[in-house]
């Protein structure tokens, strides 16, 4: 093999050898354990904010984990937690993997800006046609939902805004390098032994599983949402040979829902939501089978590269393993 695809760039140009199936079951356990010492790291930090900024530190600390109240430092938190996976990954696929932390990006080696900013214009293109589908179907219950008329502009509103701009793109990046990078990528080589196409059902159901039961309790209609936003982010991925795609669609869609809750509804149903509607499929299938379409035909017409050759001079002499 000499084309190596997205989802087996651990495998092959990591250079597992005969014994390396350990390497990303090991790299997962070491994941976990980095992201809860970055969150315990950031719950130390909030708390040194706390105390300058004056005020019940106590009560504030506390309040970064009751979700059944959003706060703007709560989403803060909660959105810096989810981008310190991005320097987790990054680590793990040198640590674990022995090539540069940018394969985990693409099959270049790094993020293809000229990519991503295209990527954002088609996500664009596919939000509008979300909302035009979902004006049209039943929207009761959904943080969506504008029936109840406009929310008036707040202090606390104005916090969120700000909390969203900067940070939402770090939070959604973060989930994308997690779920559609080093997952991807480890669950493609662990099953490479059983064939192309085990290797990338693997690949993309897989991640799309955990990153859907990652979110916690939900309705069915929340997780199969979550479930099929997964699985074509998992295909874009594969399909486009880079996280790009999946970071541009990811970060639309929040600032997306995170707009319709600030603007209609609050940032706890937008968070928890509850008493899903299948009527909210047709929307968010609309979004992302749109945008799928697109990306693949952009990329396409583009020439974007959606596998690496192992045996170019430039790939063997960055991925050979350091000792």
């Amino acid at each position: 093999m000499t084309e190596v695809e997205y989802h087996l760039v651990q495998r092959y140009v990591g250079r597992w050898g005969p014994t390396g199936w350990w390497r990303p079951l090991a790299g997962l356990l070491a994941g976990v354990f980095l992201v809860l010492v970055a969150q315990l790291v950031l719950l130390v930090g909030f708390m040194v904010f706390f105390l300058a900024d004056g005020g019940d530190v106590e009560d504030r600390t506390n309040a970064l984990s009751d979700t059944a109240h959003v706060t703007p430092s709560l989403l803060a938190y909660l959105n810096l937690s989810l981008a310190a996976t991005i320097p987790v990954a990054l680590f793990l696929t040198w640590a674990f993997h022995r090539i540069p932390p940018g394969w985990v990006c693409s099959v270049a080696g790094r993020l293809r800006w000229r990519w991503m900013a295209v990527s954002f214009g088609l996500a664009f293109i596919a939000l509008v046609a979300t909302v035009i589908v979902g004006s049209f179907v039943p929207a009761a219950g959904d943080p969506a939902d504008s029936s109840g008329g406009l929310n008036s502009w707040s202090d606390t509103i104005r916090d969120f805004v700000v909390v969203i701009v900067l940070l939402t793109p770090l939070q959604a990046a973060g989930e994308e390098f997690a779920f559609r990078g080093y997952l991807t990528q480890a669950f493609g080589g662990l099953f490479s032994s059983f064939g192309p196409w085990a290797a990338r059902a693997a690949a993309v159901l897989l991640p799309a599983v955990l990153f859907a039961l990652a979110h916690g309790a939900q309705d069915p209609p929340v997780f199969v949402d979550r479930l099929a936003f997964g699985l074509v982010a998992g295909v874009l991925v594969i399909a486009t040979g880079g996280l790009e795609a999946g970071i541009a669609m990811h970060v639309l869609n929040n600032f997306l829902a995170y707009g319709f809750a600030l603007a209609f509804s609050d940032m706890t149903s937008a968070l928890n939501p509850t008493g899903g509607s299948w009527w909210t499929l047709p929307t968010t299938l609309t979004q992302s089978l749109v945008y799928l379409g697109l990306a693949i035909w952009a990329a396409r017409r583009m020439g974007v590269s959606n596998t690496v050759d192992r045996e170019a001079p430039n790939v063997l002499e960055r991925s050979e393993p350091r000792v």
